[in-house]
């Protein structure tokens, strides 16, 4: 936030001219799209040329590739992804021509300002899936919502859509207090854990963050909390305010009955108030599916959405992608990646995968920041002893530096059978020496070791 003395809904009003840095970015390009249906004149540039780039060309949006103070051009002011750092050429060059810096999120903020009901997707893990369901319900209610999604969703192809209805439904990321800039009519709270250690400085300060977001929720909207779920319950312990509640373990206001399975996926009956709102069948593993289809039920059923259309949304949803996705076989092992790249997470994946019927789980694990990794050090390595074979990958260090000298290969030391590989090719040599018949392969973390089974795939 730079050279902005007024909020950012000053300046999105149509006329004004906005330069995007990072256009191209999964969040970037559908904000463009919405600013440029607000009114806006919409410029920007990105590092590469891509298939994103070129859908915003085909739009009328001028893309420079490659960063430049000279892209800035007459723009009135400029928003710029998590990534651009102040040395950026295009940061630098606007702050000395005094044109106003503000961050994608503040952007979106103000737009979703613009919407009756804008339902934000909050918690430590499940967003992407949650977020997913409530597009999936909310597209079959034929409500025609704008949609963010951080990853790809089958049923759009991309992981937004811009819609004309009265919603707006954002997955919503705590990590350096993103979620803080929204204007949530409907804040759903799936989980409290401590995570992004980087930024936070411990669990407490984490929930204090999630009780200033359900804050920003006015009177006439909702707070929708997992009651299974104790950070959540602490973060929003005496919030002044109802908290409509899902959950399976504790009473809440919505919760599962009938539980059974088909194919392995969980179906139940969506129970409101003691009364049945919907079925639903899944078709997502695990028991954490069916909170996360819970807390999409909840905001449908608050928002007016006919239990109708939460079976059918829910029925149509396979999972988004790397969220357990298929993604072929290798010498009659099933190939698996997903996205889990908290403790938590893990656990709930390979709890879901034990009753699927394979002969041995196979699991190559990328841990995801080095700080991450040695705040929840013991954790991981309690997880990573449940499948049959644990494969580690070196970490990924995304924004981080390795200051403390942590390796994977620390994990393999505490997991009896495991194993440390340092690159992602010697990953893909051992799963490939190791694949038989009836094996489930799991590809597992927020980096690239989906590479690894994409490569083991291209080897069948």
């Amino acid at each position: 936030m730079m050279n902005n003395p007024h909020p950012i809904g000053d300046y999105i009003v149509p006329g004004k001219r906005a330069h995007l840095v990072g256009i191209g970015g999964v969040s970037m390009c559908p904000l463009a799209e919405v600013l440029l249906g607000m009114g806006l004149q919409i410029q920007g540039s990105d590092m590469n040329d891509s298939e994103t780039v070129r859908h915003l060309r085909s739009l009328g949006i001028p893309v420079a590739v490659g960063h430049n103070a000279e892209n800035l051009g007459d723009c009135d002011f400029v928003i710029r992804t998590a990534a651009v750092h102040d040395s950026n050429p295009e940061i630098a060059g606007a702050v000395a021509r005094g044109i106003p810096v503000y961050e994608r999120a503040q952007a979106w903020g103000a737009i979703m300002r613009s919407y009756p009901n804008a339902l934000c997707v909050s918690g430590t893990h499940g967003k992407t899936t949650t977020t997913s369901m409530c597009t999936h319900i909310f597209m079959a209610a034929q409500a025609d919502p704008t949609v963010m999604i951080g990853g790809t969703l089958p049923l759009l192809h991309s992981g937004y859509r811009v819609g004309k209805g009265d919603t707006i439904i954002l997955e919503s990321c705590e990590y350096c207090n993103s979620f803080l800039n929204f204007f949530p009519t409907e804040a759903i709270i799936l989980n409290v854990e401590a995570d992004h250690l980087d930024f936070f400085k411990d669990l407490e300060d984490i929930e204090h963050s999630f009780r200033k977001f359900a804050e920003l929720v006015p009177p006439s909207g909702h707070v929708i909390a997992n009651a299974d779920d104790q950070g959540a319950a602490d973060a929003l312990r005496d919030l002044g305010r109802p908290v409509f509640t899902f959950g399976l373990d504790h009473p809440a206001d919505c919760t599962a009955a009938n539980i059974g399975q088909q194919d392995a996926c969980p179906e139940f009956d969506v129970m409101i108030h003691g009364q049945k709102y919907a079925h639903a069948a899944l078709r997502v593993h695990g028991r954490h599916n069916i909170l996360n289809a819970l807390a999409a039920a909840s905001a449908a059923y608050l928002l007016g959405i006919p239990g109708e259309a939460v079976e059918r949304g829910l029925e149509t949803f396979t999972g988004a992608n790397r969220r357990f996705e298929k993604k072929g076989s290798y010498h009659g092992a099933d190939v698996y990646d997903d996205y889990a790249h908290h403790p938590d997470e893990l656990h709930a994946l390979l709890e879901s995968v034990k009753g699927m019927g394979y002969r041995r789980v196979i699991a190559a694990f990328q841990p995801h920041t080095y700080s991450r990794t040695e705040k929840l050090f013991d954790r991981f390595v309690e997880e990573l002893k449940t499948p049959d074979i644990a494969i580690l990958a070196e970490i990924y260090a995304a924004r981080e530096s390795n200051t403390s000298g942590i390796s994977s290969a620390d994990l393999c030391r505490e997991i009896p059978g495991s194993i440390y590989c340092s690159t992602l090719e010697k990953v893909t040599d051992r799963l490939a020496e190791l694949a038989q018949p009836g094996d489930l392969i799991l590809t597992v973390g927020a980096g690239d070791i989906y590479r690894a089974g994409e490569k083991l795939l291209e080897r069948a």
